[in-house]
Order: C-alpha cells, then structure tokens, then sequence
C-alpha cells in the first residue's frame, strides 16, 4: 500500500516535467509540492501499518530523484537558465546530482541517528524550494516589493546553495512528532497545525518563504557549530558503494553489546 502513494508521487513529478516544458510553471511547481506530500504520507503509512520494506525504500528513492531531482532541475531550466547562455544547463545538472548523492546516502546511513535528523538538506525539501519560487513571484507582495531584485543571478545561486546543502553533513530537523499527553507532542500539533492552515489558505506566499527560512536555519546551525565545537568529532564519510560499507564495517571494532 505505501507503494501507491509512491507511485503516485511519481506520476506528479513526470507530470510537473512535461507542464514545464509547456510553460506552465505555476502549475509545474504546485505538483512537486503534491508529490513532496505524497512522499510524507507513503513514509508515514508504512511506519503507522508495518508494511515498510526494503523494496519499498528503493523505490522510494528512485522516484525521489525524479520528482525531487529531475523535475525542479527542469523546471528551473525552462523557467531561468535557458536564457543564461548556452551552458547554463550545468546548474541544473549540477542539482540532480547532489539529489542522488544525497539519496544514495541517506540509503546507506547505518546509524539511528536519521530517525532524530536528516544529514544534509532532505531532496524532497530542495526540490520544494525551488518549485515555490515561481509561485511566490504571483503574490503581492513579490509584485510591489521584491520584483526588482536580480532573481536571475538569485535563482542560480539559491540553486547551488540546495545543491551544496543537501550533501553537505549540516543537520536538518524533521518535523516535531504530533501528540496530546506531552507538551512536545502538543507543540508539534502546534507547528503541524500552522503549516497546514498557512499551506492551505495562504499557499502562494507562504511555501517559498518558509523553504528559504529551513534552509537558512541549517547552514547557520552548522556555521555556529563548526565555530563553537573543538574539532575533534570524527568527520562523517561519503559511501558511495555497499563494498565500501562492508570494509568500513571490518575495520570498525566490535561494539560493547555485541550482535
């Protein structure tokens, strides 16, 4: 069943390509939105039923590179670097490939620690960033306040800057669990709450400004981290190949419990 949403997800993420290339960016990066919630619900089905399986979370990951990978780097193509010169395309490259960088690890992670944090910025939350831009610029507020910024020369360094955060190691926070008998839980009702009525009733404004403060928060998380800390925590490495994680699994020493 989790598969259906996944699948699902997938169909609005090939469906965003092909209205980009139509010109329809509005309705282009509205989709991938549709496809980030689709990829929430078929996470969340699976954990609530205990129906998640391993052939799930592959598939999981290879639509992810497409509705979060593929799909915003053509959007914002067609919509921004079509008209910065004849090699402009490289960014969006560029972006699909931090995309299954950054999937290829979260694959591969063997610690617990990606249940209380992601490592780097989550494709699904990059991907969303850049679909709501265009969106955004259909609001007042861009129209009389901010249309006269060099969005061409922002877009191409917002677009590098996800790229960059979602392989970097900056830890994300996932959203707060929902619950009533502790006050995390109700907090986290709160702040789920108030995303859902904002994304539903002030959608255009709200998304694009919300994914620029998530994305900020990370990167000046990490700056006063790496600025504060001794140094000494052991770097996390980059596993690209399941041969490469079976030596570093040889060379690790055992653990006190033992399995």
């Amino acid at each position: 069943m989790p598969s259906i949403f996944t699948l699902a997800n997938l169909f609005f993420g090939i469906w965003s390509i092909v209205l980009a290339s139509r010109g329809d960016f509005y309705r282009a990066g509205w989709y991938i939105v549709i496809a980030g919630v689709l990829d929430l619900l078929d996470g969340m089905f699976a954990r609530m039923s205990n129906t998640g399986t391993r052939f799930g979370a592959e598939l999981d990951s290879l639509v992810d590179i497409v509705s979060f990978g593929v799909a915003p780097a053509v959007l914002m193509y067609f919509l921004v670097f079509n008209r910065q010169g004849p090699f402009a395309w490289v960014f969006s490259y560029g972006y699909v490939v931090c995309a299954a960088l950054r999937l290829a690890r979260y694959n591969v992670q063997i610690t617990g620690e990606h249940k209380t944090y992601f490592t780097g910025l989550p494709s699904p939350a990059a991907g969303m960033t850049l679909a709501t831009y265009y969106p955004f610029t259909e609001t007042g507020l861009y129209r009389d306040q901010l249309s006269g910024l060099p969005w061409s020369q922002l877009l191409i360094f917002l677009t590098m800057a996800v790229s960059l955060a979602m392989v970097s190691t900056v830890r994300y926070a996932r959203l707060p669990r929902i619950g009533t008998r502790s006050v995390q839980g109700l907090i986290g009702l709160g702040i789920n709450l108030t995303i859902l009525v904002f994304g539903i009733w002030e959608r255009d404004i709200f998304f694009f400004p919300l994914a620029i403060a998530y994305l900020t928060y990370g990167l000046v998380r990490g700056a006063v981290q790496a600025f504060t800390e001794s140094g000494d925590r052991p770097q996390e490495q980059l596993v690209l190949h399941d041969f490469e994680l079976r030596d570093r699994r040889r060379r690790e020493p055992p653990s006190a419990g033992g399995t």
